[in-house]
């Protein structure tokens, strides 16, 4: 899958009419996934500006309504936003569509790959070395939990010895998620609200073959929208 590079104006102003464009008010709104397994939640990271309003544009512009997570793996990560899987055939292989614009990277070193958080897809680094994001493909990392031992091993010999915050290695090891990816995929928000829901879909189970990674029953993304935000909730990662 190949993206064409477009500007900043382009990414978040092209096929927007004026009713869809982003406000100040919608930079204190929260983005609700409705599923057919339940409703997740999202605050965005206004550390990551670029990623934060292609979001909201994608959202406001009805862009994820009826998109599946096309690519579910258990204790790792649940995946969405390719406009191709609308209403996409039984066992039809999925995870290239998405506009023809990349978003540059945006790493942030406190915006880690715990539990809950969502990050943008993108191609390989053969491909893609300046790790540019899918103009719309974006997973939820469920990940696991670490154990202190496991996660000294894993630095050792994925990390080269990089020390890992303490905050950081806090939340591996207590809510989980996938340290590898950290500062190779852009993290953008993270769920406030609808955790049991990323449990529950990472649970399903999924195809074997062609299609590999793909639910057996379809995991629909309903209607995604933006919600008023509840004072009582913060994201784990700082924002």
């Amino acid at each position: 899958m190949r993206f064409i590079f477009y500007t900043l104006v382009s990414v978040l102003l092209l096929g927007c009419s004026s009713s869809k464009r982003i406000s100040k008010r919608d930079y204190r709104k929260d983005v609700l996934l409705q599923t057919n397994y339940g409703n997740m939640q999202i605050r965005l990271s206004d550390q990551t500006p670029l990623h934060r309003d292609n979001f909201l544009k994608l959202v406001k512009s009805g862009y994820y309504d009826g998109l599946l997570f096309h690519r579910v793996i258990n204790h790792f990560m649940i995946q969405a936003g390719d406009p191709n899987s609308r209403n996409a055939r039984p066992g039809e292989p999925l995870g290239d569509g998405g506009p023809d614009y990349t978003i540059p990277a945006e790493f942030r070193p406190n915006l880690f790959h715990h539990k809950g958080v969502v990050a943008a897809a993108r191609e390989g680094n053969d491909v893609n070395p300046q790790k540019a994001s899918s103009g719309s493909q974006f997973y939820i990392v469920q990940g696991k939990v670490w154990t202190p031992g496991g996660l000294d091993s894993f630095t050792r010999k994925r990390l080269n010895g990089k020390v890992i915050p303490d905050a950081q290695r806090e939340a591996y090891t207590t809510l989980g998620g996938t340290p590898h990816l950290d500062q190779h995929y852009t993290v953008f928000g993270a769920i406030v609200d609808g955790m049991q829901v990323l449990d529950k879909i990472a649970a399903v189970p999924t195809s074997r073959s062609v299609d590999k990674d793909r639910p057996l029953r379809d995991v629909v993304i309903l209607k995604a929208t933006l919600i008023k935000r509840k004072k009582q909730q913060h994201l784990i990662s700082k924002n």
